[in-house]
């Protein structure tokens, strides 16, 4: 364990944790919502420091990520614990235990993780898998050494985190990968346990500090997919964080305790995708479902085919650098 960064402590012992919007107030001996933040006599531990579940040599593209550093490889980790308790997590084995009962943790150290991406020739380190702002020190620890390797930073993340946490991550980190998971306050208490404005409050605060966004919104049939409750959301998402912001639409499958909605009707997820260029995104993507038309990239001044997708390998058509080289047009796309 190491100290954790963004707490305050109070009178009685009781310590109250600044990294999550939850502001846990953590008594000693006590852990907070995500279970790996520990008060042990007054101080806050980060319990889960280095202390790693995941690891893999990703596609950028199984992020999702398609704007960001396209075609490349992503050495990705992740830890135990998350913030939120989301009834269809599918990544559950990690995200709802914690540091006691997870006896296949292996610690990396984060000079080691580093060199393990360059060696697997990664352009990019990502914290995934469970929700990256638990783990705070250690991702900004081998942040800080990646930047100074050449390598690209990424959160693949709920987006349930502080302002003070995301300044301190301001500089380290390139690319903010968000689920927007609804767009109504009640589906964020009753399926997550956490609320929407938090989200949506981060999310402009990361593009404000230069932070490339990627939306992804998991339709789940009779929970978030009305079309005023989408409509909503693509005009939020164009009014705060522009146009050109890609955003996915994938579909939902059964998992941990959401076994009994089925998944969602591949007609439903085009019809979103229209909605989104009607309402002016220029880059909406359907996901989870492989070999689709609309999991490509066009150009949004003359339509041309840019990249296309078959599962996570690109094949790059009309798209020269981060021009389309049929007419020219700078396309939104980090390469």
């Amino acid at each position: 364990m190491r100290e954790a960064n963004l707490y305050g402590r109070e009178g009685d012992g009781t310590v109250v944790c600044h990294l999550c919007p939850h502001r846990c107030r953590i008594r000693d001996g006590k852990s907070g919502i995500c279970s790996v933040r520990v008060n042990r006599g007054g101080t806050l531990y980060a319990e889960s420091y280095a202390k790693v579940a995941a690891e893999a040599v990703d596609p950028v593209e199984k992020k999702p990520l398609n704007h960001f550093l396209p075609g490349t490889k992503v050495y990705s980790l992740g830890g135990v614990g998350c913030n939120f308790r989301c009834r269809h997590c599918q990544n559950w084995q990690i995200s709802q235990v914690d540091v006691k009962t997870a006896d296949y943790l292996r610690v990396i150290e984060p000079e080691d993780g580093v060199n393990k991406a360059l060696a697997h020739g990664c352009s990019s380190i990502a914290w995934t898998y469970n929700e990256p702002t638990i783990w705070h020190e250690y991702n900004l620890d081998m942040g800080i050494i990646a930047k100074k390797k050449g390598l690209k930073t990424i959160y693949v993340t709920n987006g349930y985190i502080t302002g003070e946490a995301l300044t301190e991550l301001s500089g380290m980190l390139d690319a903010f990968r968000v689920d927007i998971k609804a767009f109504t306050d009640d589906f964020y208490k009753k399926i997550c346990g956490a609320k929407l404005q938090p989200v949506l409050d981060a999310t402009m605060m990361a593009k404000e500090k230069g932070m490339h966004i990627e939306v992804v919104n998991l339709v789940i049939p009779g929970l978030n997919d009305s079309e005023a409750e989408v409509k909503a959301m693509i005009n939020w998402i164009y009014e705060n964080l522009g146009e050109d912001t890609p955003v996915h639409f994938t579909r939902f499958h059964p998992d941990y305790n959401m076994t009994d909605i089925p998944p969602t009707p591949l007609a439903e997820l085009e019809k979103i995708y229209r909605y989104a260029k009607e309402g002016g995104l220029r880059y909406p993507y359907i996901g989870n479902v492989a070999g689709h038309e609309y999991t490509n990239t066009y150009c949004h001044n003359c339509g041309s085919l840019l990249i296309e997708r078959v599962g996570f390998m690109d094949r790059f058509v009309h798209l020269d650098g981060d021009e389309c080289d049929s007419c020219g047009e700078k396309i939104p796309i980090i390469v």
